[in-house]
C-alpha cells in the first residue's frame, strides 16, 4: 500500500482500495478569516456545540488586518464564535499564514487526517499527512460531528532524480512538475513526492512542493516522512516521534502511474499568464517588462526564501520603475528575518515590507494590480485576475528570480546580475 491508504485504512480501521467512498474521524480542522464565517453559519444549523475544541484551528491571514468594513464584520463574527466554543487554537492576531502557523505552532503530524477549508491546505503532506482542502459547508459538518468522507484516491508516484543545482529551488522543480502533468493531470490522484532529489530538500521546500499539488487538480500531496520531517515535527511538538510508528509507503506500493523526472538540466521555472502549467524556462521570458514583485505567500515566504531574496538584494536598490512587496508567512519567520539582518537588506533596497499573513497573493489585500500591469511572484497562481484587475499579467518564479527581476525592471537571471 501507498502512504495515503496506510493513513486512510488507519481511519477506517480496515484496508481500503482506491475508488472506494469511507467515512473516517478528522485529527485537526482549519478555517481561516475568509472561510469562517460561511463555515460558522451552516454549522449553526446543524447544533450549537463543536464535537472537539481542541481539534479545531482559526486563523486569520488573508485580510489581517481587516482592509474592509466586510472583513472586518467577518473576523468579529469569527472571534465571537471562537470565544463563545473555547476554541483553543486560535490565531487572530497577525501570527501568519496558517499553513505556516498550524505547523510551527505543533499542530500537524506524520499519519494525521487533516481538513481545512483552504485548498492549499495539501501543504502538510510535507510532513506525512494526509491533508486536503473542502468547501465551507463540508467542513461545517466537520466542526459539529468530527467526521468526513472522502472517496479514496488513486496515486501518482512522482519521482524526482538527477543533480539539484545551487540556483534550481524546491519552487522551479514543483513548477516543472506542473508544466509536464498539466493543471489537470492529477485530478482527485494523490501525487507522492519521491527520489533523490526530494530527499535532499529540507522541510521548507518540501512544504513548498506539496503547497502546489493542487495546481495539478491533486486530492493531496504526500512525502514519505524521514529523520527531517521527525527532527522537525518533534522540535514543533516538543515530544519525541516513534519512527517506528511512522506510516511509510510500501516497496511494492501499486500506482496508477509511476513518472521519474530527471532535473540535472533544468533551468530557473516561470509560470506565465494566465495558467499554473504554462511553464517555461527564464531563458524564454528575459526581459518581460514588470510594473510589481511579491515575494511571500504559503508557498515562498518562509526564511529559505527571505534569505534568498536577500542575498540578491544586499548593497543594490530596486528599480524606480518597480514595487516590490515582501510578506514573511508567520511572525516567527519575521522575527528569524529581523535577527538575521535580511529586513534591513529589503528596508534599505527600497522594498515595502508587509504584515505576516498573505498579503497580495489573493488580490484583495495590499498590492491589487491595476489594469494591464504585470507582477512577478513567488505566490502559487497566475490565474485571470488573480492578484487584481482581469488585464494583469502574473508570472510565478522563485524569490531569487523575484529579487533579482526587482533590481532590473524585466524578468532576470539572478546570474546577470
Amino acid at each position: 500500500m501507498n502512504i495515503t491508504e496506510k493513513i486512510l485504512s488507519k481511519k477506517a480501521g480496515y484496508e481500503v482500495n482506491p475508488g472506494e467512498i469511507i467515512e473516517i474521524n478528522v485529527d485537526l480542522a482549519m478555517s481561516h478569516d475568509g472561510t469562517s464565517p460561511p463555515t460558522i453559519k451552516s454549522f449553526e444549523k446543524i447544533t450549537d456545540k463543536v464535537w472537539d475544541k481542541e481539534k479545531i484551528a482559526i486563523v486569520f491571514d488573508h485580510n489581517i488586518p481587516a482592509n474592509t468594513i466586510g472583513s472586518s464584520e467577518f473576523q468579529k463574527f469569527t472571534r465571537d464564535f471562537i470565544r463563545k466554543q473555547g476554541i483553543k487554537n486560535h490565531f487572530i492576531h497577525g501570527e501568519g499564514i496558517c499553513h505556516q502557523v498550524l505547523p510551527d505552532n505543533g499542530l500537524v503530524e506524520p499519519g494525521k487526517v487533516i481538513v481545512g477549508a483552504d485548498s492549499h491546505t495539501c501543504t502538510y503532506g510535507a510532513f506525512g499527512a494526509f491533508s486536503t482542502g473542502m468547501g465551507a459547508t463540508d467542513l461545517s459538518m466537520v466542526y459539529a460531528t468530527g467526521k468526513t468522507w472522502f472517496m479514496v484516491p488513486e496515486a501518482l508516484k512522482l519521482e524526482v532524480v538527477g543533480e539539484l543545482k545551487p540556483n534550481i529551488k524546491a519552487k522551479d522543480i514543483i513548477l516543472h512538475l506542473i508544466g509536464e502533468i498539466g493543471v489537470n493531470g492529477a485530478n482527485y490522484k494523490t501525487t507522492e513526492f519521491c527520489g533523490s532529489i526530494i530527499n535532499q530538500i529540507d522541510i521548507e521546500g518540501r512544504q513548498t512542493i506539496c503547497n502546489m499539488a493542487i495546481e495539478m487538480g491533486a486530492k493531496n500531496g504526500i512525502i514519505n516522512p524521514d529523520q527531517k520531517t521527525l527532527d522537525y515535527v518533534s522540535k514543533k511538538t516538543k515530544k519525541p516521534i516513534d519512527s517506528l510508528n511512522i506510516l511509510k509507503s510500501d516497496d511494492d506500493a501499486i500506482y496508477k502511474k509511476e513518472i521519474i523526472f530527471d532535473i540535472s538540466d533544468l533551468e530557473q521555472q516561470i509560470a506565465c499568464p494566465n495558467d499554473v502549467d504554462n511553464v517555461k524556462p527564464i531563458s524564454k521570458v528575459e526581459g518581460t517588462s514588470i510594473d510589481q514583485c511579491f515575494i511571500g505567500s504559503c508557498t515562498n515566504g518562509r526564511l529559505s526564501d527571505l534569505k534568498d531574496a536577500a542575498e540578491v538584494l544586499k548593497g543594490k536598490k530596486i528599480n524606480e520603475n518597480v514595487r516590490l512587496i515582501i510578506a514573511p508567512a508567520s511572525r516567527e519567520i519575521y522575527k528569524k528575518a529581523m535577527e538575521k539582518g535580511y529586513m534591513k537588506i529589503f528596508i534599505e533596497s527600497g522594498a515595502i515590507i508587509c504584515n505576516p499573513g498573505c498579503g497580495p497573493c489573493l488580490g484583495g489585500h495590499m498590492g491589487v494590480l491595476s489594469e494591464n500591469e504585470v507582477c512577478i511572484s513567488t505566490t502559487n497562481r497566475n490565474f485571470k485576475g488573480r492578484m487584481g484587475d482581469p488585464k494583469s499579467e502574473v508570472y510565478l518564479s522563485n524569490s531569487e528570480v523575484v529579487a533579482s527581476s526587482a533590481i532590473e525592471g524585466i524578468i532576470t537571471k539572478p546570474d546577470n546580475l
